[in-house]
């Protein structure tokens, strides 16, 4: 170091040399003398800066930042002192900003009158617009100005989606056809009067179902000839591997049937392309038919000649038991009683989450059931390796997704609104009404993963933390304390 340190005196004295040299010729000796003199003052504050750095970090780190009583290395130890706002070593960027990014006005307040203005940017519109629709999509419409880059539509209303009307109900879905994101799953909303079927049929895929209103009888065998019969309720799952057949069935327990959504591990599946038993049998020859169950053609004289898929019929018995069974039933039922699990309560909300440990036959989807009250969130997450199919159930909230390279994009949901987050894209769920909200969020897989910022931070060591932050000891202090995953959070203080 001393070396160094002589290097840069001998550079000094030839720099002051240099500058003297001009000067002598244009002016006096005296004049000459004065400059070499300013240069050489330069020269050794420039020494003494450096020589003080070096010592400074060579200096022995006990000596430099001790640890106090509790083994932490205190706020003026390490140059931030408590309330003391920091930038990060050598920043190159500038803070980020503090513009107000709230909901610019609330979808049910009376006589709005949306316009496409945040701040100081936009213009008024000037020519007709679908105002129930802006309405809706208040951050579509004003985008908060975190929001950068393009992004795939993330949002779909079960409103928007063509309706297959049926004797006895309907059903409507959503699949990459109408929102190319979702790519690894896809969603029916279903509707059957009391007494109404969904005729015996099976899937490509499997099916899991969350009973929004009324009850169902469901019925299904698997490979190995077992049988199985359930009764669920609002708030109830059901779940069907790959290839079973079942049936559906509302009861009359609410004189209006029942309604539900349907949710498929395939982004691509379709309702309108299942394996129906009717459509099966109007394509097989009737003598065919015949022979296989050993009757005569004319037993199948009233067989439909096309597909039923939803139909009215007497309302099953309540606690139908299923036929005798030389094999025995199921093991495993395929009804899960969520309706009867207590919620998890949590600062902002409650949670529920459901998932093959709690309901085994459910191996390819898992879920958590969310309710996020007004002003509260759920708190901003990612799930490593899970694409999230989001299903409102009511209330409002708006969802901001961050897809990386400085994308994000933020959308607002409604009651029967589907969102749809790819694996590892951060994002939170934000409650913008005065309602508690209530929501699903489903994954392609019988386990829920989720990552939590707030955990995240405060387990990693808080100095790293605060380089990153450019955050004072105070706040340190506060994201430190998160080390439980909390999943709904409270308004902020």
């Amino acid at each position: 170091m001393v070396r160094s340190l002589l290097s840069l005196v001998a550079l000094s004295l030839q720099l002051g040399s240099a500058l003297a040299a001009p000067a002598a010729s244009a002016a006096s000796a005296a004049d000459a003398s004065a400059a070499a003199s300013v240069s050489l003052a330069t020269a050794a504050s420039a020494v003494s800066s450096v020589a003080t750095a070096s010592l400074a970090t060579n200096a022995s780190p006990a000596a430099s930042a001790a640890p106090n009583a509790s083994g932490s290395v205190s706020a003026a130890a390490r140059g931030t002192p408590s309330g003391t706002q920091i930038s990060p070593p050598d920043a190159t960027v500038p803070p980020a900003s503090d513009d107000p990014n709230n909901v610019i006005f609330q979808p049910n307040a009376p006589e709005v009158n949306p316009q496409p203005i945040r701040g100081q940017l936009g213009a008024p519109t000037i020519t007709n617009e679908n105002i129930p629709v802006d309405v809706q999509n208040p951050d579509l419409l004003a985008p908060p100005s975190t929001d950068h880059g393009e992004f795939q539509n993330a949002k779909w209303p079960f409103s928007l989606s063509h309706n297959r009307l049926q004797t006895g109900g309907w059903a409507r879905e959503q699949n990459v056809g109408v929102m190319p994101i979702s790519t690894s799953m896809a969603g029916v909303n279903m509707r059957l009067e009391a007494g109404a079927v969904r005729e015996l049929h099976w899937h490509k895929t499997s099916e899991w179902a969350y009973i929004l209103n009324g009850s169902v009888q469901v019925t299904a065998i698997n490979a190995d000839g077992q049988n199985f019969i359930g009764h669920v309720n609002p708030g109830d799952l059901w779940f069907f591997p790959a290839g079973m057949p079942h049936s559906l069935q509302a009861t009359n327990e609410n004189p209006d049937g029942a309604e539900f959504v349907l949710v498929f591990p395939d982004g691509s599946f379709s309702e309108d392309s299942t394996f129906l038993l009717t459509d099966w049998l109007s394509h097989i020859p009737k003598e065919v038919i015949a022979k296989n169950f050993q009757t005569s053609i004319s037993a199948f004289n009233n067989l439909p000649s096309q597909e039923l898929y939803i139909f009215p019929s007497t309302p099953p018995p309540v606690n139908q038991q299923p036929p005798s069974d030389p094999q025995g039933t199921i093991p495993q039922p395929w009804t899960f009683a969520l309706s009867q699990v207590k919620a998890t309560q949590v600062q902002g909300g409650t949670i529920k989450i459901v998932d093959q440990t709690t309901f085994p036959a459910s191996t390819q989807i898992s879920a958590i059931e969310v309710t996020v009250e007004p002003g509260a969130m759920r708190e901003i997450h990612w799930h490593p390796t899970q694409d999230e199919w989001t299903f409102y159930i009511s209330g409002q909230g708006r969802v901001t997704i961050f897809a990386g390279t400085s994308t994000s994009r933020t959308f607002d949901y409604q009651a029967g609104d589907v969102g749809f987050v790819p694996a590892s894209m951060g994002h939170f769920v934000e409650n913008t009404g005065n309602d508690t909200l209530h929501f699903l969020e489903l994954f392609p897989s019988g386990i829920v993963q989720d990552v939590s910022l707030r955990q995240w931070l405060a387990l990693t060591p808080p100095e790293l933390v605060q380089v990153h932050l450019g955050i004072d000891q105070d706040t340190l202090n506060q994201l430190t304390s998160f080390k439980t995953k909390e999943f709904v959070v409270g308004p902020s203080q």
